[in-house]
């Protein structure tokens, strides 16, 4: 299956200030969430973060949000932000059903949603290197658990470019000025 922006919804999951302290990995989750998350913003593909107990664990981290040009969020009480009720309507009605998965903490949260959305019809892309645990060891597990289930690894620059899918626009010069360009360099650690 190949992504297509205007099927695609990126869904961000927790990257609370609170948790990423003691997130093995947090920082470059929350770079990479972040650029894909801008990209996202110019490709006009919609962007949701969620929060858990904000309360206890902070709000989302505020260099995510400022990478953010617009984006929906939703706090929850479940660990699956697809079995709060209102969250699962809205996604009902957006009629993106390809959705780029990331966040903390992968094997809860992250992976508890993943699952309801599959569940629930979606299809669910892993971006690896965006979902974290304070034990990487359990962002591997998660994934692999996720695999099996039916969603697919991914890495921001496969969604990137599925979702440009052609480089003589005016689309894909901007977004090569913008994000691809200063990307290509930048090491990442693949925690899944």
């Amino acid at each position: 299956m190949r992504l297509r922006r205007e099927k695609s919804l990126l869904l961000i999951v927790d990257l609370q200030t609170g948790l990423l302290p003691v997130i093995e990995h947090g920082d470059q989750a929350v770079t990479e969430a972040a650029w894909l998350g801008g990209m996202a913003g110019e490709l006009e593909v919609p962007v949701w973060v969620t929060e858990q107990y904000p309360e206890g664990l902070g709000g989302s981290e505020e260099r995510l949000l400022e990478a953010l040009p617009a984006h929906r969020l939703w706090h929850k009480v479940h660990f699956d932000a697809h079995a709060e009720p209102a969250f699962a309507e809205a996604m009902g009605a957006s009629d993106r059903h390809q959705v780029v998965l990331c966040g903390t903490e992968a094997h809860i949260c992250v992976m508890q949603t993943g699952l309801g959305l599959l569940e629930a019809g979606y299809q669910v892309y892993w971006l690896v290197e965006a979902c974290a645990s304070r034990r990487s060891a359990e962002a591997r597990l998660a994934k692999e658990r996720m695999v099996q289930a039916g969603a697919v690894p991914v890495s921001a620059d496969m969604v990137a470019y599925e979702w440009l899918h052609r480089c003589d626009d005016a689309c894909f010069k901007q977004a090569h000025r913008r994000f691809l360009r200063s990307r290509s360099a930048r090491p990442l650690v693949f925690t899944g």
